[in-house]
């Protein structure tokens, strides 16, 4: 007989999960593994809130094995490590990402891009290699092979700087890799959201001229006046998409609903490149004609491997970088959930997880 989650693993844990479909999550009771000797503890003290989490919880991407704990965006403080970790020890502010194992031997491995690794192990609904699933940070503790963990910058505050585990480095990675980062050249950030703000704060540290493409007028104030952007630019004003035709060098494609292409890819220069992170649910149709008559690429990306994601967030702590954010209880979670699918959140919620349980 298959034992529980419960006791199938040496350590209790405790968190909130998903038992199916209906994306609603309740207090579970599951256990994690034993420190072992490339292992670190880690106390949780805060999780973002993921629009992935949002898609795994209501297995919207149809690979969800119930039940699951979400949460890939954590925050907290090491508790324990093995004898072999000489990076880390108790009482280290750290930070885990995306993904807690890989095989190591891959090409992508070797040159440190985990995240593209044939068999990898994310942090939540992945099977691990000992033939137990992981669970996220929805969590009071998780232990991590040392290669995953990341040292978080002290200057950064742990709640604001949970998202850039996930938000940041899947906005600084592709930057990075597609070189949009020359100074003085000009950006657009399609989508105000949890990514989006992010990659416009990025953007602005990088000396990026930073437009923002949205749907909402309403975004404009918090776009230019809270975040920093260089302008606006409303999606449905026809007229001024009209004039912005041409003009820009990158675009940074944040939205996650199903939308069409050829009005970002009108906006680009010669040459021009739109990297797509929104990751929508079905596919999007690609203008191959506008492609060819511009030299335009369209490219995409994940996130970023840990060698890539420990320099984001330095690169984020040299320049206060983080996240805007709505601090939440856990018990709070089902209705963050509810506003996340309408996108009624600026920008991201954050689980306070250590006061959620502290009297566990």
């Amino acid at each position: 007989m298959a034992k529980s989650p419960q006791t199938e693993l040496p350590h209790k844990a405790f968190g909130w999960a998903a038992r199916d479909t209906s994306g609603t999550l309740s207090p579970f009771h599951f256990s994690r593994r034993e420190n072992g000797v490339d292992d670190v503890t880690v106390q949780i003290l805060f999780c973002g809130v993921c629009h992935s989490d949002l898609h795994t919880v209501k297995n919207d991407w149809g690979f969800t094995t119930y039940p699951v704990v979400p949460g890939h965006e954590i925050v907290g403080v090491v508790t324990k490590v093995g004898n072999n970790v000489k990076h880390f020890k108790a009482g280290d502010k750290v930070g885990v990402g995306v993904i807690v194992e890989s095989c190591k031997e891959c090409e992508c491995c070797q040159q440190d891009l985990e995240n593209y690794c044939p068999r990898p192990v994310f942090t939540y609904n992945s099977p691990y290699y000992d033939g137990t699933r992981t669970q996220g940070g929805y969590s009071n503790i998780v232990v991590v092979n040392q290669r995953y963990v990341l040292r978080f910058p002290d200057n950064l505050p742990l709640d604001a700087g949970a998202p850039l585990l996930c938000a940041g480095i899947t906005v600084y990675s592709p930057m990075k890799y597609y070189g949009m980062t020359e100074p003085g050249k000009h950006l657009g950030v399609a989508g105000l959201g949890g990514l989006g703000h992010v990659a416009i704060k990025i953007g602005k540290a990088f000396g990026l001229k930073v437009t923002v493409i949205s749907g909402s007028p309403h975004k404009e104030t918090e776009a230019v006046d809270s975040l920093g952007a260089d302008s606006f630019l409303l999606s449905s004003d026809l007229a001024k998409m009209k004039a912005a035709m041409g003009t820009m060098d990158y675009i940074i494609d944040t939205i996650s609903a199903v939308h069409p292409l050829t009005q970002l890819l009108g906006l680009l220069k010669l040459n021009g490149k739109l990297v797509t992170v929104g990751l929508p649910n079905k596919p999007l149709e690609v203008p191959i004609f506008q492609l060819a008559a511009g030299r335009k690429l369209v490219g995409g990306s994940n996130f970023g491997g840990i060698k890539e994601t420990q320099e984001m967030l330095d690169f984020c702590g040299k320049h206060n970088i983080t996240a805007d954010i709505e601090l939440i209880k856990m018990n709070q979670i089902n209705t963050a959930m509810e506003r996340l699918g309408k996108n009624d959140v600026k920008y991201r919620f954050v689980i306070d997880v250590a006061n959620s349980f502290a009297s566990l």
